[in-house]
């Protein structure tokens, strides 16, 4: 079975920077993508941005894209999320997923890092 697992998180004032692991355990292959997620408190989930496995190509979502870093340690299993310029709005619970081949659906999931972004 594979499990993710979400880390990093915490509180930060606005204008610092936070780096998010997430480590991939019970894989028999790589994935096709590994990608991040956030859902504020009362809103609903929103797409940060992921990478490709096999070459490490990365893309974003609007709301942190030059912001947000995605990148990633195959030999570890593991993805980051390097965030910098963190804005109040950031607050949200980050979680991770994977799409094991390219026409499967995101699954599993992390359980989810809370990042605070307060002054």
């Amino acid at each position: 079975q594979v499990q993710l697992a979400e880390s990093g998180g915490g509180l930060v004032q606005p204008g610092d920077s936070l780096r998010l692991s997430c480590v991939a355990s019970g894989l028999t292959f790589s994935p096709y993508v590994m990608a991040w997620f956030r859902q504020p408190p009362g809103k609903e989930r929103e797409w940060v941005g992921g990478i490709r496995w096999d070459d490490g190509a990365a893309y974003y979502g609007v709301s942190m894209k030059g912001r947000a870093t995605i990148s990633r340690d195959s030999a570890k299993n593991t993805v980051y999320l390097q965030m910098n310029s963190l804005r109040p709005e950031d607050t949200a619970v980050y979680l991770c997923t994977a799409a094991m081949s390219a026409s499967s659906a995101y699954s599993p999931w992390g359980q989810g890092t809370q990042v605070t972004v307060s002054s």
